[in-house]
């Protein structure tokens, strides 16, 4: 088995199964082997699950001996952000209050992915309890900061950090992750991999630590859109054990996609320009033109006018203070790694519900504008992240130094679309040095097959989802 089966597409890697070309448990006997030994090198293992891989390997060995064939994701190995529950092994959120924590049950995604004959490796590291409370330092985290497969002083991101760094170094072809504003987007995008944030509902949360019920969701990081949107497939779905469920399936069909012709996106080339790192403006602005060349239509446009960080903090925070409220009030939050965290976290629980209901009453009003929006365009194209990413010594909080342009563009598309509930897919689209910057396109809810038809053309056109870090 050479590098080359760590960063196969999964169709591929299935085909292989088929063909016998090797068994189930070779197969994750070597990512297992993989996750061992470089795992520890970028803080991105939690828990290694290697019997209980193997016994699913076995398995799914048998059955395709019968030619019992599941789907693309049968004896496919895969990782889960550290927040999903994994029946009988620990499930610590990241953080050192809940070390040796079990639950009796797996999360619903978990299971889902089991019925596909898909193969459970590890839990991925993960910033403490989702980055709930906020966070200084990219070492909140009790398996330490998550290091980038592209460079180890840089940050892997967050919170979602053991998924991004697990995929871009082939130690598992696909990572569940987890998004309350930019989880999922922000790791895809620092670590060049592709990253899909499922519309609000979609994907079922039970089995799945709590941040923010009203707006986490689960999605997948993976190589390409099109293997994002194969396992979307899989755990997409409604779950009466989660009251957010929207009730809805998902069946991943980019060829029935609008023709991209007739496809309007909207864009603001200040995000490419004067609201971008000066070290990814090249790379960006290239993959501007490789996207106008897929034959979309591309519309200047400006985000409806919101005061998103302001509306999404209260929603978090006071959330979260109640989600989290025995462990504060106990003084257990005291051990979390992160001093902002724990301040974060108490002055949490002070929250007016008079703020926290504002919030909500304007987060309407921006679903509202959103609806109004996407009546006149079907996708919005801007920056994933504005830049690479930072090194891990860096304060997250430190002032960027460059000044923010009159011109909004689509500034503050993280927080706006997580309060819609809006879909994302970020797309790698080049380097800024030696580090990975990328894309993100974001469509009206359920809208998913689409922006994966987009990325799958996109990613036809172009490589930098198939470049990979130098690893010894």
């Amino acid at each position: 088995m050479t590098d080359d089966l760590f960063f196969a597409p999964l169709t591929d890697l299935n085909a292989r199964l088929k063909r016998k070309e090797f068994t189930c448990q070779e197969l994750t006997r070597a990512f297992v082997e993989r996750l061992e030994r470089l795992g520890p090198r970028y803080n991105a293992l939690a828990l290694l699950l290697k019997e209980a891989a193997i016994d699913k390997a076995k398995d799914v060995d048998k059955e395709l001996k019968r030619e019992r064939y599941r789907g693309v994701l049968q004896g496919i190995p895969f990782g889960a952000k550290d927040l999903l529950s994994a029946k009988g092994q620990p499930t610590a959120w990241g953080a050192r209050p809940y070390a040796g924590q079990v639950f009796d049950h797996d999360a619903t995604v978990i299971k889902k992915l089991a019925g596909t004959g898909a193969v459970l490796t590890s839990k991925l590291a993960m910033v403490q309890l989702a980055g709930g409370g906020g966070y200084r330092f990219p070492a909140a985290s009790m398996s330490g900061p998550g290091l980038n497969p592209w460079s180890r002083a840089h940050w892997s991101g967050g919170s979602s950090s053991g998924s991004g760094a697990a995929v871009a170094a082939g130690l598992v072809p696909f990572a569940l992750g987890s998004e309350t504003s930019g989880s999922i987007l922000t790791p895809a995008a620092y670590c060049g991999v592709t990253g899909l944030r499922p519309t609000y509902g979609l994907v079922s949360r039970h089995g799945a630590m709590a941040l923010s019920w009203t707006l986490d969701k689960i999605g997948v990081l993976g190589r390409s859109a099109d293997d994002c949107g194969w396992v979307l497939q899989a755990i997409a779905g409604g779950d009466a054990k989660d009251p957010g469920s929207a009730g809805k399936s998902f069946y991943y069909a980019p060829q029935f996609a609008r023709p991209l012709n007739e496809v309007t996106v909207a864009y603001a080339p200040v995000d490419f320009d004067a609201a971008a790192d000066p070290s990814a403006k090249a790379a960006f602005q290239t993959a501007v033109e490789a996207f106008k060349s897929l034959g979309v239509k591309l519309v200047e446009a400006r985000i409806p006018d919101f005061p998103y960080g302001a509306v999404i903090g209260p929603v978090i925070g006071a959330e979260s203070a109640s989600i989290f409220e025995e462990l504060i009030r106990s003084g257990r939050v005291d051990q979390l790694d992160d001093k902002k965290q724990v301040a974060g976290l108490k002055a949490a629980l002070d929250w007016p519900a008079t703020d926290y209901l504002k919030a909500m009453r304007i987060r309407s009003l921006i679903r509202e504008a959103f609806g109004e929006f996407f009546a006149q365009y079907d996708a919005i194209l801007t920056t994933a992240r504005p830049g690479p990413a930072s090194r891990v010594s860096e304060a997250l909080d430190r002032p960027s130094g460059r000044p923010a342009p009159a011109d909004r563009g689509f500034s503050g598309i993280i927080p706006a679309g997580n309060l819609a509930g809006l879909p994302a897919l970020s797309l790698p689209c080049g380097f800024a040095g030696e580090l990975p910057v990328a894309l993100q396109l974001v469509a009206r809810p359920f809208n998913e097959n689409l922006i994966l038809a987009m990325g799958k053309a996109f990613q036809e056109r172009t490589d930098w989802h198939r470049r990979r870090p130098k690893i010894s």
